[in-house]
This record gives structure tokens, sequence and C-alpha cells, in this order.
């Protein structure tokens, strides 16, 4: 009688065992997406080739820059008053 008992309870932990796998991956694979839609490994390649593109356009952008080594810079983008200004005060103080 008791091996009954042990039969049948390792017969439905198998089953459940396999039921609760079959269900899991079904329910974790599809979640949140209908079938059809870009879902885990494609994914995660999407944006691996994403982020190299944008790797690739960063290092491109530096690698113009160090090579144009007669870039426009204007030393005087910061100063934003007349530095004659004070000059002319101090040699006509009359002047309007």
């Amino acid at each position: 009688m008791n091996n009954k008992i042990y039969i049948i309870a390792v017969v439905v932990l198998i089953l459940g065992l396999a039921g609760g796998y079959i269900y899991g991956k079904e329910v974790g694979y599809n979640s949140g997406y209908k079938k059809g839609d870009v879902i885990g490994y494609q994914k995660g390649q999407d944006d691996a080739k994403k982020l190299q593109e944008e790797l690739a356009r960063k290092a491109a952008e530096e690698a113009a820059k160090k090579a144009n080594p007669f870039q426009f810079v204007n030393p005087l983008q910061d100063i934003t008053a007349n530095p004659f200004e004070d000059a002319k005060n101090a040699l006509n103080p009359f002047a309007e």
C-alpha cells in the first residue's frame, strides 16, 4: 500500500514539475509581448548594434577633430565688455 502512494506521489510530482516548466516558459517568454514582437535574444542583438553604432559615430567625430589641427578658435569668445572702454574713460574723462 505504501509503495502505491509513493509511486503516485512521484508521478504527480513529475507531472507538476513538467507542467510548471512548460507553463512558466510560455508565460515568461511571452510576457508583455504579442506574437511576432522582438523579444529576448533579438532585442539584445539590436541593443548591442545600436551601442556599436553610437561608439563608432563618437570615434569618427573624435578622429575628425584630431585630424584638423587648424580649427578656428576665437580667443575673444568669452569677453563680453569692450577692453578699450576703461582706457577711453581714463584718457578723456569729459567724453560722453
